[in-house]
């Protein structure tokens, strides 16, 4: 995933220029410089993450749903109870979903990065946030290919067992796992 950059006009300009500029921008915030694009970039790739796990959830209660309507029929006189086989199939993709949403609501309700000017004058902040969103990036990439084969799935009668073969989230908490460790670089 390639990420634009915006030149910023404040680095090259003068001594009167600068401050001026600072004060326009809020006593010395400024949007240009790289560390906030890269902030902002964080939380546009969370936001796109979470669209990407949304639909893929979104898609398997699709699933579910023609799931229940094809082999969970309404109780009938001769058949009162439902078939227990196909209870726990539905039951299984309930769960898909709710391993998937834990996952979307994890990554859409994580704290954005600080800006904080003692951190910044002992390391170099954008340099790690680089590496966040290089992180980010790669779980968009994994989170992508689980939706598309999430979305592969049409069959409502084998949906459990094609579910359960190309669920595989263990990729993407990888990734979670490794931004976390570039975070605790940020703060600690």
């Amino acid at each position: 995933m390639e990420l634009k950059h915006v030149a910023n006009p404040i680095g090259e300009a003068g001594a009167t220029k600068q401050v001026l500029s600072n004060l326009f921008y809020g006593w010395g915030y400024n949007f240009y410089r790289r560390e906030n694009q890269l902030r902002a970039d964080d939380l546009l790739i969370r936001g796109k993450l979470s669209e990407l796990l949304g639909a893929g959830r979104a898609h398997i209660a699709s699933l579910e749903a023609a799931y229940r309507r094809e082999h969970l029929p309404p109780p009938t006189r001769e058949q009162p109870f439902p078939d227990s086989v196909a209870v726990a199939q539905a039951q299984a993709l309930q769960r898909v979903q709710r391993d998937i949403e834990s996952l979307e609501t994890t990554i859409r309700t994580a704290s954005v990065p600080e800006m904080d000017r003692v951190h910044q004058r002992h390391q170099n902040e954008a340099d790690v946030l680089e590496k966040l969103v290089a992180v980010d990036s790669d779980m968009v990439e994994a989170s992508m290919m689980l939706r598309d084969a999430i979305l592969r799935i049409h069959d409502a009668a084998t949906a459990p067992a094609a579910v359960a073969e190309v669920l595989d989230t263990s990729a993407i908490r990888a990734l979670w796992n490794r931004r976390q460790e570039v975070l605790s670089t940020l703060v600690g």
